[in-house]
């Protein structure tokens, strides 16, 4: 069985024995002959796939209801899995979601990593900096790239932990994300492991 998580830029394949990417331009999903359960943000990529009968779109098995219509089905899969819990999803956006008992609360969107520090960048030279991501949150600082990593780091860290709520890392970003929030569990494969329960749900296999 493949199953695949279909982004803006890539295919992110897992099967039994590893995992891979495909470049989202380059890569043509008709070489795969095997069948391949997916979702997918990308609306150009899903109408080829919708056309390809091996691929089998996963958000025809989920109950849509109790979640926004614009929300990212990346997003929805995710709180799929998870009973408990508040969801960091460290991507190009950090996303969080609030699950309790097993029912959608609510989320909200933050600039990623890479986006909030060019646009530090883009109002200053002088504001060029990587995250520092060892600083001490429970001081204020006194020099410009802990200035610029405080102002973004504690307002997410007082957010998510606001909640009371065991702590989910997942995505490119999540380890780390991993020093501002060091009680959480970080599931990399998170989507994956969502995508397995939705196909145990749906007897699809």
């Amino acid at each position: 069985m493949l199953l695949c998580d279909v982004g803006n830029t890539s295919y992110d394949f897992l099967d039994n024995v590893r995992h891979f990417k495909e470049n989202v331009i380059s890569f043509d999903p008709r070489t795969i002959k095997q069948k391949v359960y997916y979702i997918c943000v990308n609306p150009k990529v899903k109408k080829i796939l919708t056309s390809l009968d091996n691929w089998i779109d996963l958000a025809s098995y989920i109950d849509m209801s109790p979640y926004y219509e614009t929300m990212g089905i990346d997003r929805i899969v995710a709180c799929e899995y998870v009973q408990n819990g508040v969801i960091v999803d460290a991507g190009s956006a950090i996303t969080v979601d609030v699950v309790k008992d097993g029912s959608f609360v609510g989320g909200y969107i933050y600039p990623g990593v890479k986006a909030m520090q060019k646009s530090y960048a883009n109002i200053s030279k002088a504001l060029e900096y990587e995250f520092n991501y060892e600083l001490n949150l429970d001081i204020i600082p006194k020099n410009s790239q802990d200035a610029i990593s405080y102002g973004y780091l504690k307002l997410l860290h007082l957010e998510v932990t606001s909640h009371k709520m065991d702590i989910i890392l997942t995505g490119g970003d999540a380890k780390r994300l991993a020093s501002i929030f060091p009680q959480a569990k970080i599931e990399e494969e998170l989507l994956f492991h969502s995508m397995n329960k939705i196909i145990k749900k749906a007897r699809l296999c």
